[in-house]
Parts: C-alpha cells; structure tokens; sequence
C-alpha cells in the first residue's frame, strides 16, 4: 500500500521530468551545433582548447558556471514579472534558457571524458541516460508518438517534393554539385 501511495505521489514529478528531459534533449543537439560554430571563432578557438586540457574538477567546475552565471538573469526576469512585465520576464526566462543550454551542451561536449573520470559524476550521468532512455522508449512506445511521428515524416516529404519542384535549372546544378563536393570529401 506504502509504495502504491509513494508511486502515485511521484507521479506528476515523474511526468514533469520527462517533459524538461525530452524539451533540454531537444534543444540540445542543435544548440550544440550552434555552439560549436560559434566556437571556430579565433578567440573562441584558443579557450576551446583550454577547456579541454583541464583536470575533471576544474572541468566540472568550469560545467556548473554557466548554471550559476543564469541565476541573476533569471532573478531580473523575475523582476519584471513582479513588476507587471509578464511578457518581458518570460522572454528573458527563454532566452536565458536556450544561451544556457547552448554553453552547457558545448562545454559538456568538451569536458566529458573528464568529467566522467570523476566517480560520482559518472554514476549519476548513467542513472540519467538510463532514465531518458527509459523515457524515450515509453513514449515511442504510445500511439499517439507513433501517429505523430508518421505525419511529421510526411509532411517533411511532402515538403522535400515541394522545395524540389520549385528549384530552378541552376539551383538544382548547385545542389548536385555541393553532393558531389561532399561525396569526395568522404
């Protein structure tokens, strides 16, 4: 009866951390990218370097920083809410929130073989994978992802045949030859 109790309390956190899980995983892999060419910048290119020639501790440090550094900004969007500026705190929650993921997925993508030589650190970071992996699969699993994810096929089809026909003569010469160019490159 205890754990029927415990199981229907922990429910709607569950259900929560799914939600914030899928959102930040979805994120993630493009703001990864972005940060990444944000990162080929020269001056960019030299702390790059930098962060990944540092020990784990000093790594995961350097991992928590932009966590903390978003604090205040989130303190100001609050500020604004308090202050009958809805629309400007909810903005600055969502910006905050897409720069923060963005520098936690590039110094993540840098620092991971440190920080996962850290003991503690490694066992948590399997427990989460194993938890989204989890996650994924129970919502793959449902009907309504499966519809979704079919008429979301479908319409990114559709929309290759569309963008296809409305190509002229030399867009579609400059496509063949960019997929050249990348044939040889491999």
């Amino acid at each position: 009866m205890a754990r029927l109790v415990k199981r229907s309390l922990a429910a709607p956190f569950v259900i929560l951390a799914a939600v914030v899980i899928l959102f930040e995983d979805w994120l993630w892999q493009d703001l990864a990218r972005l940060a990444a060419a944000i990162g080929r910048l020269p001056l960019l290119r030299s702390v790059e370097a930098f962060i990944v020639t540092l020990p784990p501790y000093p790594a995961l440090l350097f991992f928590a920083t932009p966590t903390l550094l978003l604090i205040p900004l989130k303190l100001v969007a609050l500020y604004f809410m308090s202050h009958g500026q809805a629309m400007l705190g909810t903005l600055t929650i969502i910006a905050a929130k897409f720069a923060g993921t963005a520098l936690v997925a590039r110094i993540f993508t840098l620092t991971r073989p440190q920080l996962l030589r850290i003991g503690w650190f490694a066992w948590l970071y399997q427990r989460f994978t194993d938890f989204k992996t989890r996650v994924y699969a129970t919502i793959k699993s449902t009907a309504i992802y499966k519809f979704i994810h079919l008429q979301r096929l479908r319409l990114l089809d559709a929309f290759r045949v569309w963008r296809n026909q409305r190509r002229g003569f030399w867009a579609k010469r400059w496509l063949a030859t960019r997929r050249l160019a990348r044939r040889r490159k491999q």
